[in-house]
């Protein structure tokens, strides 16, 4: 089952309706995975090819999405938020990012290098752990190219 399908069966399993609004945004964060796009640049790329959903209409279904764990917001020092599809299998972990701190792009690393340290502290502290979030600050290359010159 797809990620698409898994937040179907989430909204059908608390008795909301996959809505036409609701299809696109899924589909659209589906399509555009590596972009972590806030609600503004959700509504202005969605409303070229769907002007009748409004931004309105976006803010309230990412945030549904987000009450329900479809979708991960990421908020970064200059607080905004950013959006993403969750990891809506429980037996693995989300993926970590680079942040820039210059341009503020994402970029994801797919690997969790992080199993050791999970199991240390798990025995260390008695400690159950069910995920963990990392995010990494640095300069991207083209930023840094940028400094060179």
């Amino acid at each position: 089952m797809d990620r698409i399908e898994k937040a179907y069966k989430k909204l059908s399993e608390e008795g909301l309706k996959t809505t036409e609004p609701r299809r696109v945004l899924l589909e659209f964060l589906d399509k555009e995975s590596n972009k972590h796009l806030s609600c503004d640049e959700i509504y202005e790329r969605i409303s070229k090819d769907y002007p009748h959903i409004g931004v309105a209409t976006v803010y309230r279904n990412i945030q549904l999405f987000e009450d329900l764990n479809i979708v991960s917001k990421l908020t970064l020092d200059d607080g905004i938020g950013r959006y993403e599809f969750s990891n809506l299998d429980e037996n693995t972990h989300q993926h970590h990012h680079l942040v820039c701190v210059k341009c503020n792009k994402l970029f994801e690393v797919k690997e969790d290098l992080l199993g050791n340290l999970e199991e240390e502290i798990e025995r260390e502290h008695d400690f159950n752990i069910i995920d963990h979030d990392l995010k990494f600050y640095g300069y991207c290359k083209e930023c840094m190219k940028q400094e060179k010159k």
